[in-house]
């Protein structure tokens, strides 16, 4: 028995005397949470990186988890039998469609999985596009402002011929060109549709990683968007930190 498994086996132990059968199947969404909280760490220095496939590298490293439960779960073990109500972990959709069609007891269980997984897909894809649109826009904004602020960095400023020193941030965003703004706006409106890959991948695998690749893209999409709001928060919050210390500063 691997490793995988054996953590697999006892978190469902644990949890048989609430959730019965289905205990197996709640603890492949445990250890996916557990997983996905050693990568956070990694999620959040990509999504520092602030580029349209920030993300990637830790759903790379999840890859041999994946394909370690789609090993377990294809082969004869101890996990096997287990059940998700009424479907078997290791059972497919084509094999559940063999036992009362999509709407006998096993193919619901798979409805309800496929549902689950539009509705991250869906969520994933609306906050993709909107943020591929808001950054687009931003540099669009900040191309058509540098040739102002490159003029008023020229002039002398009233402070004893002082000179504003524009910000390297906004120097970057300014060499933004059209093409560049078009190719931004492309993939903004491309990536995010990939989210809807994962049902093809769910209907063709075992249950049980289908479960793995619903979790592992719920937290995913869910962590980026709390990713965005704190980085949000912190961008408004700004100006307001400075203004303060400015006016202290003035004061004195």
């Amino acid at each position: 028995m691997s490793v995988f498994t054996r953590l697999v086996a006892e978190l469902g132990r644990l949890l048989e005397p609430v959730l019965a059968q289905s205990a197996t199947a709640a603890a492949i969404v445990l250890f996916t949470v557990l997983v996905r909280l050693v990568l956070h760490p990694l999620s959040r220095a990509a999504f520092r990186g602030a580029t349209p496939v920030a993300g990637c590298l830790p759903m790379l490293l999840q890859l041999p988890v994946f394909f370690l439960m789609y090993k377990t779960f294809s082969s004869g073990g101890e996990l096997l039998s287990h059940r998700l109500f009424a479907a078997p972990l290791g059972a497919r959709w084509t094999e559940a469609l063999g036992e009362g069609g999509p709407f006998g007891a096993q193919g619901l269980v798979f409805l309800g999985l496929f549902g689950a997984i539009a509705v991250v897909a869906a969520w994933s894809a609306v906050r993709g596009r909107r943020t591929a649109a808001s950054v687009a826009a931003a540099a669009a904004a900040a191309a058509a402002t540098a040739p102002k602020k490159a003029a008023a960095a020229k002039k002398p400023g009233t402070g004893g011929g002082a000179k504003t020193v524009p910000k390297a941030g906004a120097g970057v965003m300014g060499e933004v060109s059209a093409e560049q703004q078009e190719v931004m706006r492309k993939l903004g409106g491309v990536l995010p549709l990939l989210s809807f890959g994962t049902l093809i991948t769910a209907a063709v695998v075992p249950l049980a990683a289908g479960l793995y690749l619903l979790t592992t893209t719920a937290w995913s999409v869910a962590e980026r968007a709390w990713l965005q709001h704190r980085k949000e928060r912190a961008e408004q919050s700004e100006p307001a930190e400075q203004a303060a210390g400015g006016g202290v500063r003035s004061s004195l």
